[in-house]
């Protein structure tokens, strides 16, 4: 009989479930994209139902074909948009309010607020994080603060707090198990990343109160079990990780100095600094790698906004593409990017700048810019943000001899090969790309046995293709010059 485990990967603008054999391999995936809300300039929502209906409507596309190909399923793996905050009633599931996703800024004011206050280095210190709208903490504060119906729950010991693999898993189990895993809450703002636990001077500060946050585990874990009256049988969930984090599993990036890059919706780089610390003196921020059998791995984290995000906008708000993967054909067509440059800070600038009031600009246009130009300054703008986060990496004094690379935009040879340009390192394209939802599986697999040990895993990663730096130096310098004006334009 075949064996199997299944990924549930919960995403920004889609919710997925890949069946993997048991040597990593996709055999088979469902998934459905979801509506992205936008009540107000810089507010991003999603509706918890929606996350929850696509979720298992997936769950059990893959369940059917597992049973068609006359396999066993093992065990379930989560892994997840990270951030993203729901809070609901524990009696009735119901959420309180809408997913206040990641990329949302309504909580901007609070953050400065707290800077003023001078607590940016208390909870630098403790969580690893600068004070950001971006993570949880002020997200929770938010809906406490303007929810009538949170604070009445809260009152009545009746509010949970969770991101969307808690909500997930506490969905799945029927109300049994509230929980989530250490990368996820490392992403909060509210964990303090050397005790391993929920900060009560943070909490305090905030004035969040801590029986609303779920449980925490390692990401190998026993979570609970799905219900039957969901699923159809009860299957365990034994693996939890922040989809960044699950990445760097997928990519087996377990050696102190192995980086991997994922670019989704936004793109994100995690060196792995093994079981030290390092804090960034350039604005990037530490974070739980993974925490395996109690032990703690930490990693270095910077993170675009706007990736892949990008490309949406050409195809859905401006129109200028049909499909995401007309970018590479346009983007090879063109001689050169004739001085064009696009800083995607539709949401403001992610690491390392941090500006939460700047907004996209679009510049070097002449009588002569079409489309195709703007086409190839939004994909390579993403090559330009990851520069610049490998120069804070280097400031730090870390400099990675290789980039892993995953998502949805690398399958663009022309992108792939330009960012190895850029940032003047060679870059290697896995095998399998749907390297987030595979960290989940291993772990998962890891906590039944499936797999010995972290270096067990490894065996199973193999590379597609590598792109090696092939521009010259002085048209390096020339585009980076050329970017570097365009953000000064940009920052507020």
């Amino acid at each position: 009989m075949k064996k199997f485990i299944i990924s549930i990967d919960q995403g920004t603008t889609s919710s997925r479930a890949i069946l993997f054999d048991l040597k990593g391999k996709p055999i088979f995936t469902s998934q459905t994209e979801f509506t992205q809300y936008f009540p107000k300039d810089g507010w991003v929502e999603h509706n918890p139902e929606e996350i929850w209906k696509t979720t298992l409507k997936v769950l059990k596309e893959v369940i059917k074909k597992s049973k068609k190909l006359k396999g066993k399923v093992l065990t379930i793996g989560i892994t997840n948009q990270r951030e993203t905050t729901i809070l609901w009633d524990k009696k009735t599931g119901k959420s309180v309010y809408n997913a206040i996703v990641w990329q949302d800024r309504r909580s901007s004011e609070y953050c400065k607020k707290l800077i003023k206050q001078k607590k940016e280095t208390i909870i630098y210190n403790k969580t690893g994080l600068l004070i950001d709208a971006y993570f949880s903490a002020t997200k929770i504060k938010w809906i406490i603060d303007n929810v009538p119906k949170a604070r009445e729950l809260i009152k009545k010991k009746r509010l949970l707090f969770g991101t969307v693999d808690s909500f997930l898993l506490w969905r799945l189990t029927k109300g049994v198990d509230h929980a989530t895993d250490a990368t996820n809450a490392s992403r909060t703002m509210l964990f303090n990343i050397s005790t391993n636990k929920w900060d009560d001077q943070i909490l305090k500060i905030l004035n969040i109160p801590k029986e609303i946050l779920p449980v925490v585990k390692d990401c190998a874990a026993d979570f609970g079990f799905t219900d039957p009256s969901i699923t159809g049988a009860s299957y365990p969930i034994t693996g939890m990780v922040g989809d960044q984090q699950s990445a760097t599993i997928g990519q087996c990036c377990f050696e102190p100095g192995s980086l991997k890059s994922t670019y989704g919706t936004g793109a994100f780089i995690l060196l792995n600094t093994g079981s030290k610390k390092v804090y960034s003196k350039n604005r990037l921020l530490t974070t739980i790698g993974y925490r395996v059998n109690g032990k703690t791995t930490y990693a270095l984290e910077g993170s675009i906004f706007i990736a892949g995000a990008g490309v949406q906008w050409l195809r859905d708000k401006v129109k200028f593409i049909k499909k995401a993967s007309d970018t590479e054909k346009i983007s090879k067509s063109l001689k050169s990017n004739s001085g064009i440059y696009l800083v995607p800070a539709f949401t403001g600038l992610g690491a390392p700048y941090w500006d939460v009031n700047a907004r996209g600009v679009l510049s070097g246009l002449t009588r002569n810019t079409g489309p195709k130009e703007i086409i190839r300054a939004t994909v390579e703008s993403v090559a330009y943000q990851t520069y610049d986060l490998f120069e804070a990496m280097k400031n730090d004094g870390l400099k990675p001899k290789l980039i892993k690379v995953d998502g949805g935009m690398v399958q663009n040879n022309w992108f792939s090969q330009f960012l190895a340009d850029t940032i003047n390192t060679k870059v290697l394209r896995p095998k399998v790309n749907e390297t987030t939802a595979l960290g989940a599986a291993f772990m998962a697999g890891l906590q039944i046995g499936v797999y010995k040990s972290l270096k067990d895993i490894s065996k199973n990663w193999q590379a597609d293709k590598s792109f090696s730096p092939k521009m010259k130096l002085s048209e390096r310098k020339k585009l980076i010059e050329g970017w570097n004006k365009a953000i000064q334009k940009t920052l507020s």
